[in-house]
């Protein structure tokens, strides 16, 4: 998708772009919480390496899996539209017709507090890999139900699952967003991508990372956010929640584009302050 963006943008041909594959610990390691093993950065740190050592001009990112505070010698550049930023359920037409104790299939702390504030019977147990691996799973019956982001699949040109909307279940911060880094002294690479960058996806993101950075969330911290613009206001929502789900703190606010940042940041510190130390302790501990 970047590399399309890029040559329709410059009018290149497709001798101009060349795409790198960087197999991640990430993508190697499938039987752990990423948490457990190193949390975000097992998704960037080999595509930060290519960078700075100069095998790559840029880097392609789901943006959700990027660290809030980026590695020295790297920025983030540009973003493409973003993409339905809703979760998909597979295995079932709602969370509601689940089955009593239901077994459902995931590795995100966010994902398995939601589920257990909405349904305190359901067990969440950790499910890795890729998109067809977690489907077998479904299939096959060794899960009951997993929740994958809708724009992975729409991506793939894969149509299963049911739609949750957002105000039964919140997204991660940046989720349905490409993200596109480069290194920071580089200016030539940085021009040629500033054409591509949809700026408002940008802004939007750029507010529910920093939300994320005002809390010190990490992968263990069950947090979700979305900002979304609307001429020159912006409406945003995030929630913090107990691992278990049993505590769960949402605010929300719509405020000038201007004022935005300093006011999801207040939002953020207001969240932390109402939090049992029990929570509080995820984001800051």
């Amino acid at each position: 998708m970047t590399a399309t963006a890029l040559r329709a943008a410059h009018g290149w041909d497709e001798s101009a772009t060349e795409i790198v594959i960087i197999n991640t610990q990430g993508d190697r390691v499938q039987d752990r919480a990423l948490a457990e093993i190193g949390g975000k950065a097992l998704w960037t740190k080999e595509l930060d390496a290519a960078l700075l050592d100069g095998r790559i001009d840029c880097a392609v990112h789901s943006m959700k899996d990027v660290e809030t505070e980026l590695r020295d010698g790297i920025a983030l550049v540009a973003m493409l539209p973003r993409a339905d930023v809703r979760e998909r359920l597979l295995g079932a037409a709602a969370i509601a017709d689940l089955p009593e104790g239901a077994r459902i299939g995931t590795s995100s702390p966010r994902r398995a507090a939601q589920l257990k504030a909405l349904r305190p019977d359901l067990v969440t147990e950790i499910l890795r890999g890729n998109v067809a691996t977690r489907m077998a799973k479904v299939e096959a019956g060794a899960i009951d139900a997993t929740l994958l982001a809708a724009a992975g699949l729409d991506r793939l040109g894969v149509a299963a699952g049911h739609v949750v909307p957002i105000e039964e279940m919140l997204p991660a911060s940046a989720q349905g967003a490409v993200g596109i880094t480069a290194r920071a002294d580089d200016e030539a690479t940085q021009a040629l991508l500033a054409a591509i960058d949809h700026a408002l996806t940008h802004e939007a993101v750029r507010l529910e990372r920093g939300f994320l950075a005002a809390l010190g969330g990490t992968c263990h911290s069950p947090v979700a956010a979305l900002a979304q613009i609307d001429g020159d206001d912006v409406h945003f929502r995030a929630e913090l929640l107990a691992e278990d789900g049993s505590e769960r703190l949402a605010g929300e606010l719509r405020v000038g584009r201007a004022h935005a940042a300093g006011e999801v940041a207040a939002l953020a510190a207001r969240l932390l302050g109402d939090a049992s130390p029990a929570v509080r302790a995820l984001f800051q501990g």
